[in-house]
């Protein structure tokens, strides 16, 4: 599922005092968070390899109605998770979480059909320095990103419009344009999302049970600027099969 961002709302408020106790807060959370976008990350990419691997289910996945089928559950999925994490507790959130990742690796299984296997893992390496370096950006700056994340949704919107319109006039330069967009757009709201979550680690301070259910919506947050990114890139960076 590409080019869908559940976006947290709201102005960033000031930064923590850098005490001992704040920091371990934010340290906490992000491990939490990290940790289950690593695991979403995974069961999407096994998912999609044991897909391609078997050509009978390789075969079901691409048929159009299987294809809108697994679309629909995703966006419920995106949205469940988002608007109702509050009223969930942090068991049924994981497993909304990983069965949106398994879903994802059924769609993207075509990939392993498209590109060759040394692009891909090139791709996903370089995707995975670049989300590195933003985030980790996100979480130091001391600037308000919230300004940035609004021009970037934006753009977000105009990216989905232009992509859209090129599947009926099938340009190639909007194609490259787009795809360079992408890329960007996506380096920028990981920054922007990671001092969000850092922002709402702070809010939950020492509330374990609210913690744990946040720490999926914002595995989820990443893990959808993740996956896009890397799309993108994959589309000047991977080695189409003969």
């Amino acid at each position: 599922m590409t080019m869908w961002n559940p976006q947290m709302t709201g102005r960033v408020q000031p930064l923590d005092d850098g005490t001992e106790a704040s920091q371990g807060v934010v340290v906490r959370f992000f491990n939490a968070v990290y940790a289950w976008m690593a695991v979403g990350l995974a069961m999407t990419g096994v998912v999609g390899w044991l897909v391609y691997t078997h050509p009978a289910a390789m075969s079901s996945v691409m048929t159009r109605g299987a294809s809108l089928g697994i679309f629909i559950g995703e966006l419920v999925l995106v949205l469940v998770i988002s608007s109702a994490i509050r009223a969930i507790n942090a068991t049924i959130a994981t497993v909304l979480f990983l069965a949106f990742a398994a879903l994802n690796g059924l769609m993207l299984s075509v990939i392993f059909f498209v590109y060759t296997l040394p692009s891909i893992a090139a791709t996903f390496a370089a995707c995975a320095a670049m989300f590195a370096a933003m985030s980790v950006y996100g979480m130091v700056t001391k600037t308000d990103l919230s300004t940035l994340g609004k021009i970037l949704f934006m753009a977000l919107i105009g990216l989905i419009v232009a992509s859209i319109v090129n599947i009926f006039v099938s340009s190639s330069v909007l194609y490259w344009i787009v795809s360079y967009a992408g890329v960007i757009i996506f380096a920028g709201l990981t920054a922007y999302d990671t001092q969000r979550l850092r922002q709402m680690a702070l809010s939950i301070g020492g509330d374990g049970a609210l913690a744990a259910r946040m720490s999926i919506v914002g595995a989820l947050t990443l893990y959808l600027d993740f996956i896009n990114m890397f799309l993108f890139l994959l589309r000047f960076m991977g080695n189409r099969k003969q």
